[in-house]
């Protein structure tokens, strides 16, 4: 007899190979993930320093994944520049390696109720490539300043590396918005 949940992971596995969607790593995808070892880095005097700064996370309390961060600051003549930081996993990742191809192909982790279905190992997504608190890593961050009507005043792009000191969570902002 069967568990309920492995029921879930069975149908969930199944649903993924009917979409054409790949559920497991390659062979070739786990030996190269062996073959990584330490996030990347770059010593280049080009790279910005972003880590004085409080990175905002939309993500769970307990989500290790952080793929993406955003932070915003007020200007004096009350625009807003924001800045949104997104994991540098080329850094890693070659183009069209095998867990490039397995990325490329489903192009995002699947949720279900059964399992997981990440798109990049876990190794990758909740460790090395993580924007997670106080861990130095790269990143690509897309910057633009917001004027006062709304108008884009402005846009750019940088590699840069970052490590949040600490990370604002949408459930405690919630719950301070509710005092």
């Amino acid at each position: 007899m069967t568990s309920h949940r492995s029921d879930l992971k069975s149908i969930a596995r199944r649903a993924m190979i009917e979409r054409g969607l790949l559920p497991d790593f390659s062979a070739a995808a786990m030996a190269e993930l062996g073959r990584i070892q330490t996030p990347a880095t770059d010593q280049s005097s080009s790279l910005r320093d972003l880590r004085e700064l409080l990175w905002a996370s939309i993500d769970n309390d307990d989500s290790r994944d952080l793929d993406q961060l955003t932070v915003a600051k007020l200007q004096p003549d009350r625009s807003v520049n924001i800045l949104v930081a997104i994991a540098d996993v080329d850094a890693l990742v070659t183009k069209d390696s095998a867990l490039d191809a397995h990325a490329r192909h489903n192009t995002t982790s699947v949720y279900t109720s059964g399992d997981l279905f990440p798109m990049l190992p876990e190794k990758l997504s909740t460790d090395l490539t993580s924007l997670g608190e106080g861990q130095d890593r790269l990143a690509l961050v897309v910057e633009f300043v917001v004027a006062e009507d709304g108008a884009v005043a402005s846009m750019s792009s940088a590699h840069v590396t970052r490590a949040a000191k600490g990370r604002v969570v949408f459930r405690r902002i919630v719950r301070t918005s509710k005092r």
